[in-house]
């Protein structure tokens, strides 16, 4: 018996080349064939319709209802200033609706209003009111100026002019050195050696602070303390604070009787009982 002709084996040949047939999709599920549907024309208007409703009514509830609006202000952190004093300063706007107050401008009012405020943080408190969490500026020198006391923060900050000088909060003396004043202040103005001033006392040991009557500054490198008793201690720059800090203690305990200490260069520390 004869084999395949060379026709034959040639349409054999092209009928295996053709193309692989693609695959047939998925198919869903039999619990979930016949179930999945198109939602009617009807249910799409009647879904918008509720989500317009809702919208209207959650608009109207935050703005135009007599719910949620402002009916009291409280503050909490005040030292020096009185609760009132920031309440009015605020004027947060009674009545008006919670969610329509605007919270950064009532804390930039306070600011601007009481310079004692170092930080405030207004917060909604929900359904019906405003609190004014404050943080007060604390003095950590003192400038005399005509009978009266400039508080100065420990940024160098002047916030409050008050009276009476606090307790236990060191004088600031700005005393330029007469020979080369002109030179010192040309290259470091008075808010300069302010600022100078109050890193010193902010690297002050604790039982040194307490007892610090005066800072004096005569220039960048030339700034002394004045202590209960009579002792003085000649510190330098502001520099090295930490280092000078701990020097000065263990100079303290070492010469208890001494008068006047020295460590403007923390190396090579002194002391002289006269």
């Amino acid at each position: 018996m004869a084999g395949p002709t060379t026709a034959e084996r040639q349409k054999a040949a092209a009928g295996g080349s053709r193309p692989p047939r693609p695959p047939r999709p998925p198919r869903l599920p039999r619990l979930l064939r016949g179930r999945v549907r198109v939602p009617r024309p009807r249910t799409l208007i009647l879904s918008l319709i509720a989500l317009v409703v809702l919208g209207a009514g959650g608009s109207w509830l935050l703005y135009g209802s007599q719910w949620l609006r402002v009916e009291r202000v409280t503050t909490s952190g005040t030292r020096v200033l009185t609760p009132q004093e920031v309440r009015e300063a605020a004027a947060a706007p009674v009545g008006a609706p919670l969610i329509s107050v605007d919270t950064d401008a009532l804390e930039d009012r306070l600011r601007k209003k009481l310079p004692r405020i170092d930080t405030v943080d207004v917060v909604r408190s929900w359904p019906h009111g405003i609190s004014l969490k404050v943080t007060e500026r604390k003095p950590v020198l003192l400038i005399e100026k005509g009978g009266k006391f400039v508080e100065v923060d420990a940024k160098g900050v002047r916030f409050a002019t008050v009276g009476h000088a606090p307790k236990g909060v060191p004088h600031l003396e700005l005393t330029p050195d007469q020979e080369n004043a002109a030179e010192s202040l040309r290259r470091f103005d008075s808010h300069h050696l302010r600022r100078e001033s109050v890193r010193v006392a902010g690297a002050l040991p604790a039982a040194v602070a307490r007892d610090t009557r005066v800072v004096k500054v005569r220039s960048y490198d030339s700034i002394s303390l004045e202590l209960s008793g009579g002792r003085t201690v000649a510190w330098g720059s502001s520099e090295k604070g930490r280092t000078k800090a701990s020097t000065l203690t263990a100079l303290m305990k070492a010469a208890p009787k001494a008068r006047h200490f020295d460590v403007s260069v923390p190396t090579a520390p002194a002391s002289s009982t006269s």
